[in-house]
């Protein structure tokens, strides 16, 4: 744990950015909702609460789950790719998204039957012995769960562990420095390119979003990636792709890889089809014209739109299929064909997890 940091019971600790109010409430200034709570009440993300006029987090150390993960499922094309990532998540989420894939941990309401208890040194730990590359804060938000996510990441950085940050992106500007120093790389999710999609699918705003990976991408040194779910009749009309891809070009340049998703039937969203292959590979090929170097293809049977080709001439540099690598092409980080750079954090050569997936349980 922190050496500043204050535990008030077991697996509750005090949080950071509240404010007090006169009347005895707390405004809570980590996410843009600002949740204004008396005593005793949650925020919208149900972990934190006020209590005695301060913000507390009342799930550190407790997870819904860890697992071992191919790294390209969260997804990271280009960040050691082939390796295994130690994941892991809390309850809680600070964004109501119908279409939520992982609602039963993001929504979870029963904390102590459904959370595992693990400090963030017995994470490190972990991670060393399991021989993990990284370890990734997912299944639900870590921006709610900041505190753990940060004290978790320092331990890893002690034992040489890399730290990615999954996220919404949807954190106010005060906390996302605190937040994001720690990480090594992000995956961030753009829901849709609409104001009217974020209020009504997501009970949130997309200028938050927007800000927060034009920051990772122009003021960090956090390896970016960017994943877009497209959901039929929703986001992926081409007006609405044009304008991702130019103000994706502008803002946050030609290097930072672009997932599309499929979307399937989930939670609060069951009257919609699951997307159509041909969606994103419309996508896929819309980005590409617009200039982007890395765009990808996710959750349906795409090697080509899974594999990495250099910028400068084309060359497949890192066959996928699934989460399985095959020829790789890399030469310390640039194309063996050219020599051009290939954007992204590389081993010399390709990990071989796979698609493994692999459960670990703690025990209090």
């Amino acid at each position: 744990m922190d050496q500043g940091r204050i535990e008030i019971e077991p697996f509750v600790v005090r949080g950071e950015y509240f404010k007090s109010l006169a009347d005895g409430r707390v405004v809570c200034e980590l996410c843009p909702r600002a949740c204004t709570l008396s005593e005793g009440q949650r925020g919208f993300c149900f972990v934190r609460e006020a209590r005695n006029q301060e913000m507390v987090l009342t799930t550190y150390g407790r997870s819904t789950g860890f697992c071992i993960d191919p790294i390209e499922k969260k997804p990271l094309n280009h960040f050691y790719p082939g390796t295994g990532v130690l994941s892991f998540g809390t309850a809680g989420c600070n964004l109501g998204c119908l279409f939520c894939q992982n609602w039963e941990m993001s929504k979870a309401r029963e904390l102590d039957r459904r959370l595992d208890a693990a400090a963030p040194d017995a994470i490190a730990d972990a991670a060393c012995r399991t021989g993990a590359t990284a370890v990734a804060f997912t299944y639900n938000d870590p921006v709610v769960f900041h505190e753990y996510a940060i004290d978790t990441a320092q331990a890893c950085h002690q034992r040489d562990i890399k730290t990615v940050a999954v996220t919404a992106g949807y954190i106010t500007s005060a906390a996302r420095a605190r937040f994001f120093a720690p990480m090594d790389a992000a995956n961030i999710d753009l829901k849709a390119f609409s104001e009217e999609f974020y209020q009504r699918q997501c009970a949130a705003h997309l200028q938050p979003v927007l800000e927060t990976l034009r920051y990772v991408a122009r003021e960090t040194n956090v390896w970016l990636e960017v994943t877009t779910l497209l959901i039929p009749d929703e986001n992926d009309s081409d007006d609405e792709l044009a304008r991702l891809c130019d103000w994706y070009l502008r803002e946050l340049g030609p290097n930072v890889p672009l997932h599309f998703t499929v979307f399937h039937p989930d939670f609060r969203l069951l009257d919609r089809s699951p997307t159509p292959a041909e969606t994103l590979l419309r996508a896929r090929a819309r980005a590409q014209a617009a200039g982007l170097h890395y765009v990808y293809t996710g959750n349906l049977s795409d090697p080509n739109g899974q594999s990495t080709y250099c910028p400068a001439c084309r060359a497949r540099v890192i066959e996928r299929d699934g989460y399985t690598l095959g020829d790789w092409q890399l030469r310390a980080g640039v194309c063996a064909a050219c020599g051009a750079t290939i954007a992204g954090h590389f081993a010399p050569v390709a990990g071989t997890w796979g698609a493994r997936r692999l459960p670990i349980r703690w025990h209090r």
